[in-house]
């Protein structure tokens, strides 16, 4: 591994960005005679060259957006990735330079991937949010004293205002950005042995608490099993149907089975509702042998 400013790369990447460095520019008639031959016929020796010449173009957005902690390496990588959808996409009949276009492209590629990897919570999903997140720290250098840890409520507004977000967008992203995500297996000090993670509550029940809420959800059961059963038939249909069951029906619809009004069948429920709760009371009053 060899080491380019903050970021760390392996022997491939080096040798991809001397490649880089080495290789000629397109001329704009040559980039347009490439683009046409792979759009026209296909052919991967003018699609090849094409990504090479501007393969450039990657190293300098990753050079760029290395300040996010992430390996320099693997933003290299991604940005090929847009590269070589840019390439592939490109129109010659636009009459734009690629280097423009797949300029778009490689730099969206790199910050999808430091969005996904930042951070395991999730951040930026607007693009409101994205603009925040990679403009924030150029536009607070530019309003605000390097040196401050955090920015003024007129300082934040006027951040908010140039990109859009609501100030408390701006606040909850300049936090975010101050620290990294921190490990739970961190020691709490240089020489201590428990981890944060040591001093969480565990909030699962206790084997006791589990078989007491399990023996009490058993009798209970056992209380309405044998309170259904001292309803008549009718009755404990209505029940079940109308209390008991995942898809509840209408009264209209037990009104067309029993070929009463649904008001009768109202009726019924009440009353049949009124001996469960009877039952149920009666079996909760008897003592436990």
């Amino acid at each position: 591994m060899a080491r380019l400013d903050d970021g760390w790369l392996d022997r491939a990447d080096i040798r991809f960005i001397r490649h880089c460095i080495k290789t000629a520019i397109l001329s704009r008639e040559r980039e347009q005679s490439l683009a046409m031959d792979w759009r026209d016929n296909r052919n991967h020796g003018a699609l090849h060259e094409l990504i090479l010449a501007y393969a450039r173009l990657v190293v300098a957005a990753a050079v760029r957006l290395r300040g996010y902690g992430l390996p320099l390496g693997d933003l290299i990588q991604e940005g090929n990735i847009g590269l070589m959808e840019a390439a592939v996409r490109f129109d010659p009949d636009r009459q734009v330079r690629f280097s423009t276009y797949a300029s778009w492209w490689i730099r969206a590629s790199m910050q999808d991937y430091i969005l996904r990897n930042w951070s395991i919570v999730r951040t930026g999903t607007t693009t409101a949010q994205k603009s925040l997140f990679f403009n924030l720290r150029r536009l607070r250098a530019r309003i605000t004293d390097p040196s401050r840890v955090t920015m003024s409520g007129s300082e934040i507004d006027r951040v908010a205002r140039a990109l859009g977000v609501a100030a408390g967008e701006v606040s909850a992203m300049e936090q975010r950005l101050a620290g990294g995500d921190s490990s739970l297996n961190a020691a709490l000090g240089d020489e201590g042995e428990e981890s944060w993670q040591d001093q969480l509550a565990d909030t699962r029940p206790n084997p006791e608490e589990t078989v007491t809420a399990s023996h009490d959800d058993a009798r209970r059961r056992s209380w309405l099993t044998f309170a259904l059963e001292r309803l008549s038939s009718r009755e404990r249909r209505i029940v079940e149907a109308r209390q008991l069951s995942e898809i509840s029906l209408t009264l209209e619809d037990l009104g067309r089975e029993f070929g009463v009004s649904k008001e009768r069948v109202r009726q019924l429920e009440q009353r049949a509702l009124g001996r469960l709760k009877k039952e149920v009371l009666a079996q909760a009053a008897v003592p436990c042998t």
